[in-house]
Order: C-alpha cells, then sequence, then structure tokens
C-alpha cells in the first residue's frame, strides 16, 4: 500500500516481505482460528482473505477429438495446443509452471519437473505463446489455457456461450496462493482499517468474495448460498493443490525461472 492508504490487497508473497520492512500493522479479526496457519502471519501482519489455485479452462469445441484433460498428466497427449501466458512476467504463469512441477513431483525448490513437461509439448509444437486472457479465449484463440481459478470462473462466466467451457483444477496436483490485506503502519485511520479486516473475515464478507468467484479462506467454515456455491468449483477438486511451504525458496526459484524457461522450454517451439 502506498503512504497515505490504510488497507492495501497484495499477493500471498509481498505479505511476508511488507513484514520485512515494517510497513505494517498487525490485526487479527474474530474469526482468526478458522483461517489455515499457512495462510497468515503468527502475529496478525497478513493472512489470506481469499485463495487463487491454478486451473484449466478448457474450449470444448477445440479439442480435435481429444477427451477433456482433467490432469497435467493428460496434457501430455492431448491434439490441443496448451497456453500457460508469459513465464518470464505474469505470477500467473510462473505459477502454472510450479503447478505442474507439483502434480510431477518436484516442488517450490525443484521446478523441473514441470518445466520437463511443457518442454515435452514444446518439441510436440502444442505449447501456444498466446496468454490466456478473456479476449484470446472469446476469439478462439485458447485450447487449453493455464489460469487461476477465480480467472478461469470469471472468463467462463462472461462468455456468449458459458457451457462451452470447463474450469476444473488438475487432479494430480496444484499450487494454492491467494492474496492478502496489508494495514498500513502509518495509517490514518488504523481502526476503519481494521474493520475493514474484519469484515472481510466475516461470514458476510467471505460470501461476497465468493459471489465474484473467488474461493474464500474460511469456505469450510462457512455456508455459502445455493447459488453462490454453484459458482464455485467443488472442495474435492482441491484435495492434491498445495499452498507454497518455503517462500524463500520460491523466491529463488521464481527469480531463475524465465532463463530456464527460454533456455529449456522456448529453445524447442523453433
Amino acid at each position: 500500500p502506498g503512504r497515505f492508504s490504510d488497507i492495501g490487497d497484495v499477493g500471498a508473497a509481498f505479505g511476508p516481505i511488507a513484514v520485512a520492512k515494517g510497513v505494517t500493522q498487525p490485526y487479527k479479526p474474530t474469526t482468526w482460528e478458522q483461517i489455515p496457519d499457512w495462510a497468515k502471519d503468527k502475529d496478525g501482519h497478513w493472512a489470506l482473505a481469499y485463495t487463487g489455485t491454478i486451473a484449466f479452462i478448457v474450449n470444448k469445441n477445440l479439442l480435435h477429438g481429444s477427451e477433456i484433460p482433467k490432469s497435467w498428466a493428460d496434457l501430455k497427449t492431448g491434439k490441443y495446443k496448451v497456453s500457460i501466458g508469459d513465464v518470464s512476467t505474469a505470477a500467473q504463469a510462473t505459477n502454472g509452471v510450479l503447478a505442474a512441477a507439483i502434480a510431477m513431483k518436484g516442488d517450490e525448490s525443484n521446478i523441473e519437473p514441470g518445466l520437463a513437461l511443457f518442454t515435452d509439448l514444446a518439441k510436440q509444437k502444442r505449447l501456444s505463446l498466446a496468454n490466456p486472457t478473456i479476449q484470446t479465449i472469446e476469439k478462439g484463440e485458447i485450447e487449453v489455457g493455464v489460469v487461476w481459478d477465480f480467472n478461469g470462473l470469471n472468463y467462463k462466466a462472461k462468455m456468449a456461450k458459458p457451457d462451452d467451457y470447463v474450469v476444473l483444477i488438475p487432479s494430480d496436483g496444484s499450487v494454492v496462493s491467494g492474496y492478502t490485506t496489508i494495514i498500513n503502519k502509518y495509517a490514518k485511520h488504523p481502526n476503519a482499517a481494521k474493520l475493514a479486516r474484519e469484515y472481510t473475515f466475516s461470514d458476510a464478507g467471505q460470501i461476497n468474495l465468493a459471489k465474484g468467484n473467488a474461493r474464500p479462506i474460511r469456505v469450510e467454515h462457512i455456508k455459502l448460498p445455493d447459488d453462490v456455491k454453484a459458482q464455485l468449483l467443488p472442495h474435492e477438486q482441491y484435495l492434491n493443490a498445495k499452498p507454497i511451504k518455503d517462500a524463500d525458496a520460491w523466491e529463488k526459484t521464481s527469480k531463475a525461472l524465465p532463463q530456464k524457461w527460454n533456455e529449456q522450454v522456448i529453445i524447442e517451439m523453433n
């Protein structure tokens, strides 16, 4: 958050960085105990309000006779092209490679199994460099896209024919990240900021996030209205999705990833 905002919304990786810089103040909402340990700072400086898990968005009309891919392993044998976006600049794309690595028995310290999968796709001429966005999906340029679940669900909902698309979490593994509020240490209205965080983690605030297709962090502790629950992906799809356990290792790995991507994957595109 800038010097003048009281509260800001940042990606999971930036929470600990802000705390290390000493620019945050803590506040634990009353629902604190229902937030999983991996998703919060022990002192209350940050906590994920909702998660993002890497998913596939599949255009059922562009599979060239292949089955809908349900896993990373399925991607290896399809006839469709896979789009992940720009691994050198987009957090969604770097997390996409990590999600594939997790499925292939790697992790944030060992991304090689994920790179190997995309190298295989590149060799098969099945890796598309198109960025999976609402525009490219609408134009039919994306056959299978690797996206955050909330992006995939939002894109699908905005299509002229939503039923032509499937959004799913790959069954063999994925990565869970998310977004946290940060309360500015120098907030002019610290109590208002704390109240905003309290609301975000209340049942009403969590349901409000779910209405926007984001999976609330307290999803297992709240009763979502049926129409809102129907918008989200079923809980069982998330069983093999794992959070990043070692943030420092992931920071190192993700910094080295663009060069590895170019040397191992992009080189096979020619």
